[in-house]
């Protein structure tokens, strides 16, 4: 390119960009309508309840997107032997229970889940058969350091692995979830205009809970029929202290129709958004709608066996500072907190806790 061209070249590019910086107009998109439909979330298993079932609907997409609570219908979950509890609603609505005291899943039996809403509309699942689920034989970690461009101390982590056997019976499948609980003496906490964090004690012991929403980890004997399963990584342990790490597993033991529906769940979370992914589609489930069949409700009801067992991990041997999370001064003295009981923190001990 000689040094005309260049100069033309230059000046175009000049001019695009003050186009672009003069008549930039807000873009508004239009919301995109779907089906006002039922969303089902819950599952019944071989240890003692509460379970929970809850319904939301979808809402149109937008950047002001949600999901609408279902409020006032009618949930129940029975057996094949004709075992049956009505859920109770909590409040603020659309989260239904069953007692502490209620129906509990056994192996070997089917369950489904049938609702009737506010609306009159019936919906049922299929009938699962819970199968029990083979025990944890080694739960254990192991200290390794990424090669990234991070700092040192957050290339740092412990991948937590678990062995266990496949029953020699084929048709197994399987999905593992965590919880990682940490004490907590702060349970309210707030920005002060310097950066810093304030906020007020907890009036009772309390744990903070932390999962991970868009993991969804599966196995299934296929190719390792009555085998050994080695090394299935199940999370990695930041190195944000030096304090032992309080871990529970759960491995679950769920069907085919289970597997094939988080499977799919599992495609959609790891879809970046690349030329060549696959363009998001509708995730199939067990549940239908008895009285209109064309009527679209998502989600799964389930029947799992469950197998769960802790750990602690022992971060002492992370080398250098860790990364730790800004702290939070609490006034003394000072009004307290309640610590409630919901998906991300508790009031009650947890199983094996033993610091």
């Amino acid at each position: 390119m000689n040094l005309f061209r260049k100069g033309i070249w230059q000046y175009g590019v000049f001019m695009l960009m003050g186009l672009a910086v003069s008549c930039v107009t807000e873009f508004q998109p239009d919301r995109v309508s779907i089906p006002v439909s039922l969303i089902v979330e819950g599952q019944i298993t071989d240890r003692p309840g509460p379970y929970s079932v809850k319904l939301t609907r979808t809402a149109d997409y937008s950047y002001t997107s949600l999901n609408l609570l279902e409020t006032g219908a009618i949930v129940t979950i029975s057996d094949n032997l004709g075992n049956q509890e009505v859920l109770k609603e909590q409040s603020p609505g659309g989260t239904y229970i069953t007692a502490t005291n209620g129906i509990q899943g056994i192996a070997g039996r089917s369950y489904k889940v049938t609702i009737k809403t506010k609306a009159g509309k019936e919906y049922e699942s299929d009938a699962e058969v819970l199968q029990a689920a083979p025990p944890i034989m080694k739960l254990y970690y192991e200290y390794t350091v990424e090669p990234s461009g991070v700092s040192f101390a957050k290339r740092q982590g412990w991948n937590v692995y678990l062995d266990t056997k496949d029953p020699e019976a084929p048709g197994n499948y399987y999905k593992w979830d965590w919880q990682h609980y940490e004490f907590t003496s702060v349970c309210s906490q707030r920005e002060l205009k310097d950066g810093s964090l304030t906020g007020l004690g907890c009036c009772s012991n309390c744990w903070n809970i932390t999962r991970c929403y868009t993991c969804v980890s599966l196995n299934s004997d296929v190719n390792i029929n009555g085998q050994a399963i080695s090394r299935q990584f199940i999370m990695r342990v930041p190195y944000k202290s030096q304090s032992r790490y309080y871990l529970e597993v759960q491995q679950q033991a769920i069907s085919k129709g289970a597997y094939e529906f988080w499977k799919s769940v599992k495609g959609l979370v790891n879809n970046t958004g690349g030329l060549f992914d696959a363009a998001p589609s509708t995730v199939q489930g067990n549940l239908h709608c008895v009285n209109d069949p064309t009527t679209l409700v998502y989600g799964f009801f389930g029947a799992t066996g469950l197998s769960e067992q802790y750990i602690n991990v022992d971060r002492s041997t992370g080398q250098g500072v860790p990364d730790t999370d800004p702290i939070v001064t609490v006034p003394q003295p000072s009004a307290c907190v309640v610590c409630e009981n919901s998906l991300y923190r508790t009031p009650n001990k947890p199983r094996w806790w033993q610091f």
